[in-house]
């Protein structure tokens, strides 16, 4: 079935054809016929070299329509921020027996966020959250002050992205379920994002080239010109 189902998904299009935003979100709708809600994910190939620090683009976008997916949010916080967390709707907060916690391999959670005085404690699980993609950092949010109003973007549409070392930017923008122009205003929002943070160091064409696809579905290449629109 999952053969069948592929061949008629690439039927419905031309895979060497750039379509506009609205468009690769209406085929790739289309082509999510799996049994479940499938994920909704952007491929960006960017004209950077991410092993030169000055060619870095790493960031956290707050989706308009949010993600679709409940995010389990874990804070390192003590006293008044320790509260703050929980009020915010935290799944797990604490200090050294949250350390002990994640030491041992429990870690039923899909972000970390710590206050700044905790990261003493936190960089010490490095070789287990930096694998995973779950170490904090000032850079995307995920050390502050502000754990409330940061565990709330965790929870409420917040997608973390990083360049990897091909090049290339995943970024989950909903699910299949959604309505096209909500689906096609998160798309059009990290897309825009990202071109506005081009590094310094990025020689020519910066976002090369774009794919949305589902889950389970073929990606649909995006016509970069068309970002915004």
């Amino acid at each position: 079935m999952a053969g069948k189902r592929s061949k008629a998904a690439l039927a419905n299009f031309d895979r060497d054809t750039d379509y506009s935003v609205a468009d690769a979100v209406a085929l790739v709708k289309k082509n999510a016929t799996a049994k479940f809600d499938e994920t909704v994910e952007l491929a960006i190939n960017l004209g950077v070299d991410p092993r030169h620090a000055d060619q870095m683009v790493r960031g956290v976008a707050n989706l308009p329509n949010g993600t679709g997916r409940s995010v389990r949010v874990a804070v390192f916080a003590k006293d008044a921020k320790a509260d703050e967390a929980r009020e915010a709707g935290a799944d797990i907060v604490g200090t050294d027996d949250l350390a002990a916690q994640i030491q041992a391999g429990d870690m039923p959670f899909d972000r970390v966020i710590a206050t700044p005085d905790m990261m003493p404690l936190v960089g010490r699980l490095g070789k287990v959250l930096g694998p995973k993609g779950m170490m904090p950092n000032p850079k995307v949010g995920t050390v502050t002050m502000n754990v409330g109003q940061a565990v709330k973007d965790s929870k409420g549409g917040a997608v973390e992205y990083r360049v990897e070392k091909a090049g290339i930017v995943h970024a989950g923008v909903g699910k299949a379920s959604f309505d096209a122009d909500k689906l096609a205003e998160n798309v059009n929002f990290i897309l825009s994002k990202i071109q506005r943070e081009r590094p310094s160091g990025a020689k020519g064409t910066f976002i090369k080239k774009v794919t949305l696809s589902s889950s389970m579905g073929p990606g649909v290449k995006i016509d970069a010109s068309d970002i915004g629109s």
